[in-house]
């Protein structure tokens, strides 16, 4: 059977981190991915001998897994990997960097056997066979290599996790620079690469067809080598990865004449603020001279060393991008000076604001600061993006959301003006004496909420004021006769008459009272011709998109298929009113990771096939329980509405009448309950009456002359006892003859019922549901706001006083009755 990916990340995960016990995670992960490494290169390349990693006798998973249980695993382990090293000098230091018979973190003797035989039985798991699972061009085990660093990230703790950039944020800067219709040739580089998934987001977005020659430098060993072991995963062998000491002073790739070499690409996740960046050399004598025409940054933050870096290893086309913390865009002093002559010399094409609290080592907001020397004589602006509000909670962590990446870079791209999103500011304003090259976003985009004020006037005189009306304006570009049957003027007669014959034209009331407030907008025929116009707008796009997925064959990839119908949901909404297209798009990106994805793996792997499986378990004693049966692909829900309604049904009126009579026997007991409760004799200690307990009590009674009564309710109470036994028994043979029915009808499906089960029941239905639903968001948007309008200023001061006056009357009255007096 094919592996589903979230099955896969999560088992991974899941069995690694019961594994570690008390070693950091930060620790561990080199440990867990190493292993991984193993068994991928080893089921990929194993008797290949075309294969650019050669696997030895002796050197592979296999080997491992030879090695359980005995007490010299971790000796054992070692010396596989070094096998698998020695044949493969581009693995030396990469895959032999941890030791695996290290007793001070993986324990001794037998805790040590125990950990690693139980770590190498999670990855020899037959599902994970790697030669088998893989959808072409859709890296399962690479995205389960980038799953492992993401957790392991998190859990490392503050410093210990930047290894690790968030892939939705190295998306975000694959898309932006500008990579995804180059030419073949062309480099990319990372000075400070990590383990590598910057480099690899950024590659992942060019064809296919595309070579495009990858450079990393990193300094941490462990680290370094978990950028190798990545670039081989995702299938870049080639790429070269660097470890050095610190880029800034011993940058490794130079080109022939010792200068530094230059790349068409860079990207970058320095490390923030570095304090320690001067050490190992003197930036004010700099041989690469990085520095020289923008000044030196200071010596206890780095983040301009790295950029200048970055700068100095562009070719002069050359594009790039760099994550940064906020402070770069507006510190003062010499950093004030060095970001002057950048934003001068037009090497800022773009700054990209992100949300707080997204990265591991962080909770601080940063920026992604994009470069661009290629048209840097020409620029005229700097093109700014405030996407700080745009993310969901994760855990601890913020996290951008699919709807987030997508329109971060389709606004950067098109260069297109939000308002209170993005701008494109004029370089003239940002050199303006107020502004003096200072680039914090708010100074130029306003991304705060409109206040929602109190109007004083319609407090103390009621009416709605016109202003939050007119507020509401995108509503009523599309219902404009629904706005006029809602409101009308506090200059009716009957409001000047309340109001003294005076004249407010600036406040109206509704026509309706606010309970009816829903139906009277969802009856409106704008409203349901719009809602129409969705409806059908969706049809169509269902429509097209379904005869693509029923078309889709054995080894398709799930990437492309996705990316096809996503982009084309969103064309379709794009320029509808209302309806955000982004809000739109996030519904179905939801239902691709949760469910959709898993099963075009799933057809990718096995084409359209539905193969029931029996679930077992293992209990605490050893043995393996039953727990029934599964169809991942067309589960038996879908089988059900499809095929056995009738079933279904009577299940259904079986369900009800058991609910029927136990609610007839919940208040017989209410009813004949307390001290002298007719069914008082029958309850046992928890209060539950029993059938023995009321057999016992008949027996007991049954020639008792003075409980004719109790022996009547006690028969009645009986027979709902017995006719929900038999219910139970009934709805138990129902279900069990149904559940018999459904796996016999999995083998007769014909690949047309299918692609029908799964393509319109399982995938269109659901997404229809979601996309669907913005509509009814809409719309209690809408009823809601103008509600709390209403309510607000429904009772204005003077009625208020006059309604305390009468009270106050009331009382004074009633005290004058009991002979109190009122001053």
């Amino acid at each position: 059977m094919a592996i589903k990916k979230s099955e896969l990340y999560s088992s991974l995960w899941a069995g690694c981190d019961e594994l570690r016990g008390g070693m950091d995670a930060s620790q561990y992960k080199d440990y867990v991915l190493v292993l991984l490494f193993v068994k991928y290169i080893s089921d990929k390349n194993a008797g290949d001998p075309d294969a650019l990693i050669e696997i030895p006798e002796g050197g592979s998973f296999r080997d491992m897994v030879a090695l359980k249980g005995k007490k010299e695993i971790g000796d054992g382990i070692n010396k596989i990997i070094g096998k698998l090293a020695k044949i493969n000098e581009d693995l030396k230091g990469v895959i032999d960097a941890v030791d695996f018979n290290d007793e001070d973190k993986l324990g001794k003797g037998k805790e040590m056997t125990d950990r690693l035989t139980h770590l190498i039985a999670i990855f020899e798991n037959p599902a994970l066979n790697f030669s088998k699972n893989r959808a072409d061009n859709d890296d399962i085990l690479g995205d389960a290599y980038e799953y492992l660093m993401k957790n392991f990230a998190k859990d490392s703790g503050k410093s210990k996790g930047q290894f690790y950039t968030p892939s939705e944020v190295s998306r975000i800067i694959a898309k932006v620079i500008g990579i995804r219709d180059i030419e073949t040739g062309k480099t990319i580089y990372d000075p400070t690469c990590g383990s590598g998934s910057l480099l690899l987001k950024s590659v992942a977005e060019t064809d296919d067809k595309v070579t495009v020659t990858i450079y990393g430098q990193e300094k941490d060993v462990a680290t370094a080598a978990l950028a190798r072991m990545n670039m081989i995963i995702h299938g870049n062998e080639t790429a070269e990865i660097q470890r050095g000491q610190s880029t800034l002073s011993d940058p490794l790739f130079k080109d022939k004449h010792g200068y530094l070499k230059t790349f068409d690409f860079v990207v970058a996740n320095p490390p923030f603020s570095s304090k320690n960046w001067m050490n190992g050399f003197d930036p004010a004598n700099d041989i690469f001279e990085r520095f020289k025409g923008y000044g030196v940054p200071p010596a206890k933050n780095g983040d301009y060393a790295f950029l200048l870096h970055i700068v100095k290893s562009l070719k002069s086309k050359g594009k790039g991008a760099c994550i940064l913390p906020h402070g770069v865009l507006f510190r003062g002093n010499v950093e004030a000076a060095i970001r002057k002559n950048l934003i001068q010399k037009g090497y800022i094409k773009g700054i990209i604001g992100l949300p707080a609290n997204l990265f591991f080592g962080t909770g601080i907001p940063a920026c992604i600061v994009v470069a661009d020397k290629e048209n840097a004589a020409s620029r005229e602006g700097i093109f700014m993006v405030d996407a700080g509000k745009g993310f969901i909670k994760d855990g601890n962590k913020n996290r951008l959301r699919e709807q987030d990446i997508h329109k971060i870079t389709d606004v950067f791209n098109k260069q297109t003006e939000i308002p209170g999103f993005s701008r494109m500011v004029p370089l003239s304003e940002i050199s303006d004496p107020k502004n003096a090259y200072n680039l914090n976003i708010p100074r130029y985009i306003d991304s705060q909420e409109t206040e929602d004020i109190q109007d004083i006037e319609a407090h103390l005189t009621g009416g709605i004021p016109n202003a939050d009306i007119d507020a509401l304006e995108k509503y009523w570009e599309v219902y404009p006769a629904l706005k006029t049957g809602l409101f009308e003027n506090c200059e009716s007669e009957m409001m000047n008459q309340e109001l003294n014959n005076k004249k407010r034209p600036n406040y109206s009331r509704l026509s309706v009272h606010h309970s009816q407030l829903k139906e009277k907008i969802f009856s409106h025929p704008e409203f349901t011709a719009f809602s129409t116009e969705m409806d059908t707008l969706f049809d169509t796009w269902k429509s097209r998109n379904t005869k693509l997925l029923k078309a889709l064959e054995k080894g398709l990839k799930p990437k492309e298929i996705i990316f096809r119908i996503s982009e084309d949901l969103l064309s379709a909404y794009t320029g509808k009113k209302l309806i955000e297209k982004y809000d739109v798009y996030q519904h179905l990106m939801d239902f691709w990771n949760e469910t959709m994805q898993d099963d075009c793996y799933l057809i990718s792997a096995e084409g359209w096939k539905a193969e029931p499986y029996r679930i077992t378990v293992e209990n605490k004693a050893g043995k393996k329980v039953d727990k029934g049966w599964a169809c991942d692909l067309v589960p038996g829900e879908l089988m059900l509405e499809r095929f056995f309604q009738a079933e279904k049904q009577h299940i259904g009126n079986l369900e009800a009448e058991k609910e029927s009579i136990s609610a007839q026997m919940e208040e017989m007991k209410e009813e004949h309950s307390g001290e002298d409760g007719l069914l008082e004799e029958v309850k046992n200690d928890k209060g539950n009456i029993t059938k023995a307990l009321v057999l016992k009590r008949q027996k007991e009674i049954k020639d008792d002359t003075d409980a004719a009564e109790e022996r009547k309710v006690l028969k009645a109470y009986a027979k709902l006892i017995n006719k929900e036994a038999e219910t139970i028994k009934q709805i138990r043979i129902a279900v069990n003859e149904l559940d018999t029915k459904v796996l016999e009808r999995y083998a007769p499906l014909t690949e047309d019922e299918i692609k029908t089960l799964v393509a319109d029941d399982k995938w269109m239905a659901s997404i229809e549901k979601a996309v669907k639903s913005e509509m009814e968001r809409i719309s209690q948007r809408l009823t809601q706001r103008i509600k709390e309008l209403a309510e607000r200023y429904e009772t204005p001061l003077p009625q208020h006083n006059k309604t305390v006056g009468d009270l106050e009357e009331k009382v004074k009255g009633h005290l004058e009755k009991m002979g109190f007096l009122w001053n």
